[in-house]
């Protein structure tokens, strides 16, 4: 599954590529990773991924999206393949599906719109206290949401968190890509990262659904 193409202005996508350099670029002290998981499942049943593109309507710019697409698409592969992951096609009944939503500066607030089928936003419950955490701090920054979801019970098990102040790149996807890299270290969490997790959203009690 291809993420939609849009309006193909040369302006528009050069305002686009420029933006998305600069918060995916920038140095990572001007940055900010997080990781949420669910502590109760057991990850070691997902032996298979696909990848489903990302969530087009959170970008206010109206671009072709696929440098977006094939730069994330690598990294998670490159990510999840080196934990024994094995990526297959939608139809393949993968395991896990894989997708992103981004947002530029100041479009926070409108990231719970746009076409999420069949996969909800997922920032309710214990999951919206950290996205919440995050996300406020963000009102100059881009944001980068990587989820990965349960194919079958359609449940959000494992998301990563990017966020970046918009500067003028001067490097490309290198930084992008050792912060993902080091997020995905993350994954699978470990015993005690769950125990850790446990005693987190034991401490931030769930939020209402955000529709």
């Amino acid at each position: 599954m291809r993420p939609i193409r849009l309006y193909r202005s040369p302006f528009l996508r050069l305002i686009f590529c420029f933006l998305l350099a600069g918060f995916l670029a920038a140095s990572p002290l001007l940055g900010k990773t997080a990781v949420d998981f669910n502590p109760n499942l057991d990850f070691s049943k997902y032996k298979t991924f696909a990848f489903i593109g990302g969530v087009e309507n959170l970008m206010m710019f109206q671009v072709d999206p696929q440098l977006m697409f094939d730069r994330i698409h690598h990294a998670v592969q490159q990510a999840l393949t080196k934990k024994g992951l094995r990526e297959v096609q939608p139809s393949q009944n993968p395991d896990l599906v894989i997708r992103y939503w981004a947002n530029p500066p100041s479009q926070v607030n409108v990231v719970t719109m746009g076409n999420w089928s069949p996969y909800r936003p997922y920032i309710d419950s214990y999951w919206g206290w950290i996205y919440n955490d995050v996300s406020n701090s963000s009102a100059k920054e881009g944001s980068l949401i990587i989820d990965l979801i349960d194919s079958r019970s359609r449940d959000l098990t494992w998301r990563v968190y990017l966020m970046r102040k918009i500067t003028t790149p001067d490097k490309e996807w290198k930084k992008a890509d050792e912060e993902l890299a080091k997020a995905f270290d993350a994954y699978p969490p470990s015993a005690n990262d769950k125990e850790e997790k446990k005693k987190e959203r034991a401490a931030h009690p769930p939020i209402s659904s955000q529709s």
